[in-house]
C-alpha cells in the first residue's frame, strides 16, 4: 500500500502551492521509509540535494519524514532562519507532532506547511517577479 493516496498527495501539493501564494518562499515535502542516519543529517542532505540552498533568496523550508522509522524533521534556510522566532520550527514540529501521533499524517504535514507559509509570507511577501523555484510535488526517496 502506498504511504499516500493519490487524493492526499493532491491535498499536501495544493496546501504547498496555498502556502507559496503569497511569498517568494518555497516548500518542500521528502519523504523516505527508513532514515540511516541522525534525522536533522539526513533531512540536511536532502536539502541540498533537492537544491533548495539555491533559492534566489535562500528562503527555502523542507519538511523531511522517515516514515518507518517515525522521525521527522524541519530544515530552513539561511534566508528565513535569520528572521522567525528562535522557537519556531520547534512549534511548528510540535503541531505536526499533535496529528501525527494519531495517524493523521497528511493533516499534519498540511498544518506545518501552512504555519511555515504564514512565516514565509510575513517575512517574504510575493514580489511581481516572483516564480516557482522548486516542484511542489513530494519528494519520495529510497532511504539508502
Amino acid at each position: 500500500m502506498a504511504l499516500f493516496t493519490e487524493q492526499e498527495q493532491q491535498q499536501i501539493r495544493k496546501a504547498i502551492e496555498a502556502a507559496e501564494k503569497n511569498t517568494s518562499g518555497e516548500l518542500r515535502i521528502c519523504v523516505e521509509k527508513t532514515c540511516s542516519e541522525d534525522v536533522l543529517d539526513r533531512a540536511v542532505a536532502y536539502f541540498k540535494q533537492l537544491n533548495m540552498h539555491k533559492t534566489k533568496l535562500r528562503n527555502g523550508v523542507l519538511i523531511y519524514l522517515s516514515t518507518v522509522d517515525r522521525k521527522f524533521a524541519i530544515i530552513g534556510d539561511a534566508g528565513i532562519n535569520k528572521v522567525v522566532p528562535e522557537n519556531f520550527w520547534d512549534q511548528t514540529k510540535e503541531t505536526m507532532l499533535s496529528h501525527f501521533k494519531y495517524g493523521n499524517l497528511t493533516e499534519g504535514i498540511i498544518s506545518g506547511l501552512k504555519m511555515a507559509g504564514e512565516q514565509l509570507q510575513k517575512y517574504f511577501p510575493s514580489q511581481d517577479s516572483d516564480r516557482n523555484e522548486l516542484p511542489d510535488d513530494i519528494a519520495f526517496m529510497d532511504g539508502k
